[in-house]
C-alpha cells in the first residue's frame, strides 16, 4: 500500500471509530442527520479529497479514494461520502464551481433521463429521478442531463426541486426528485463530452463496491469473533466444521471482491476501466448475497435483532449490491459486449487491458 492510501486509511479508520459508534449508525435511521460526524470528515477535508489541490481538495486518485469508502462502508457511515465525492469529481470535470457540504448525483438509473432547455438566460429542467442518494440531506445535486444533442452537467438546489423523502433497506435516504420547471443559472450549468453520464454511472459502481468491500470485511470480522465467543455443546462454535467450512467460504469471497476492486482501482488509476469496473461490482454483489446469508446463518436469532451490529453490515450489502447496476446488469453488459466484439476478439479481451471496452455502459 503506498503512503498516501496508508494515511487515508489511518485517517478514515480514526475518524469513523471515534464519531461513527453504533449509535450513530441507528439514531441516522430515525432521521438524525449525523452531524459530528460530517464534521469531522469535512475538517479532515475527505470529502474533497478527489479534487486537485487548486480545487481545495487533496488530489488522490481513484484507487486513493478507495481506501476511503472501504472503511466508510465497513463502519456503516450515514452520510453521503461517495456521492459528495462523486458529484464533486463531476463538477469539476464540466468546470463548475463546486459548492461545500454534502452533494448528491442524479440520476442514478441508466434508464432516466433529465433534459436541460433554455430559459431566458438559464436552462429549465424536465425530467425526474427515483432512488436519489441523500438528495434532501445533501442540498445541491450534481445532474446529469443533455440539451439537445448535448450532454450537460448542472448544479441544482434540492430546496428548488419536489422531493419526496424514501429509504433503502438499511434506512439510507433514497429520494424521488422531480425536476420538472426547475430553473438554473446558466453559470450552473456546462457542456460536456459524450459518455460524460455513463462515465459518472460506471464510477458510482466503484464507489459502491469499495464501500460494500468494507461492509463484507466487516461482516466477515464479525463472524469470526462470535464464532470464537459463542460456546455450544462445550466449545466454540467456530470448532465445527460447518461453521467452519462457512468461515472459509466467507474469507474466500472477501478477498475475491477486495481484488476485484482493487484491480479496477487500478485500471480507473491508467485511464478506461469500464470492463474492470463491470467485473468488480458483478463479484462484490455475488458475495453480498453469500456472505450475509452465512453470516446470518453463524449468528443464529441474535443476528436479526436490531441491538445486534451484523445488520448494519448485511442490509447494506443488500441496497448497495442493486445501485449503479445490479450484477445482472453489468453480466448483461459485459456479455453483450463479448458477443459484439466475436470470437477474435474474445481472448484478447481477457489477456489484454488494451482489448477491454471503453465505451459507456448500456442505457
Amino acid at each position: 500500500m503506498s503512503e498516501t492510501k496508508a494515511a487515508l486509511a489511518r485517517t478514515a479508520e480514526r475518524l469513523f471509530q471515534a464519531f461513527c459508534p453504533p449509535a450513530t449508525v441507528n439514531a441516522a435511521e430515525q432521521g438524525t442527520w449525523p452531524d459530528a460526524l460530517w464534521t469531522a470528515l469535512a475538517d479532515a477535508g475527505l470529502q474533497r479529497a478527489w479534487l486537485p489541490e487548486s480545487a481545495g481538495g487533496s488530489g488522490v486518485v481513484g484507487s486513493e479514494v478507495l481506501v476511503l469508502l472501504r472503511a466508510a462502508g465497513g463502519a456503516a457511515a450515514p452520510v453521503p461520502l461517495a456521492e459528495t465525492l462523486l458529484a464533486g469529481w463531476l463538477l469539476h470535470g464540466a468546470g463548475l464551481r463546486v459548492p461545500d457540504g454534502p452533494l448528491s448525483i442524479a440520476p442514478v438509473g441508466a434508464d432516466e433521463r433529465i433534459a436541460l432547455r433554455r430559459s431566458g438566460s438559464g436552462f429549465r429542467l424536465e425530467g425526474s429521478a427515483l432512488l436519489v442518494p441523500w438528495a434532501a440531506a445533501a442540498g445541491r445535486i450534481a445532474v446529469v442531463g443533455r440539451s439537445g444533442r448535448d450532454e450537460c452537467v448542472a448544479l441544482v438546489d434540492a430546496a428548488r426541486c419536489r422531493v419526496v423523502p424514501g429509504r433503502n433497506l438499511a434506512g439510507e435516504p433514497r429520494d424521488a426528485v422531480d425536476f420538472d420547471g426547475v430553473v438554473v443559472d446558466a453559470d450552473d450549468v456546462s457542456r460536456v463530452p459524450a459518455g460524460t453520464a455513463g462515465d459518472a454511472w460506471s464510477r458510482g459502481a466503484l464507489l459502491r463496491a469499495a464501500q460494500m468491500t468494507g461492509a463484507l470485511e466487516k461482516t466477515l470480522a464479525l463472524s469470526l469473533r462470535y464464532a470464537g465467543e459463542r460456546v455450544q455443546f462445550g466449545k466454540p462454535i467456530g470448532r465445527f466444521q460447518a461453521i467452519q467450512h462457512h468461515l472459509a467460504q466467507m474469507a474466500g469471497e472477501v478477498a475475491a471482491s477486495c481484488v476485484a476492486v482493487d484491480a479496477a482501482g487500478q485500471a480507473l488509476d491508467r485511464g478506461a476501466a469500464l470492463a474492470e469496473i463491470g467485473c468488480a461490482k458483478l463479484r462484490v454483489g455475488e458475495a453480498a448475497g453469500v456472505v450475509a446469508a452465512l453470516a446470518h446463518q453463524i449468528h443464529g436469532a441474535i443476528g436479526i435483532t436490531f441491538e445486534h451490529v451484523l445488520h448494519h453490515g448485511t442490509r447494506r450489502l443488500w441496497s448497495w449490491r442493486d445501485e449503479f447496476g445490479s450484477e445482472t446488469d453489468w453480466a448483461g453488459y459485459l456479455g453483450h459486449w463479448i458477443l459484439q466484439g466475436g470470437a477474435r476478439r474474445y481472448w484478447p479481451a481477457l489477456t489484454s487491458p488494451a482489448g477491454l471496452p471503453a465505451s459507456a455502459p448500456p442505457a
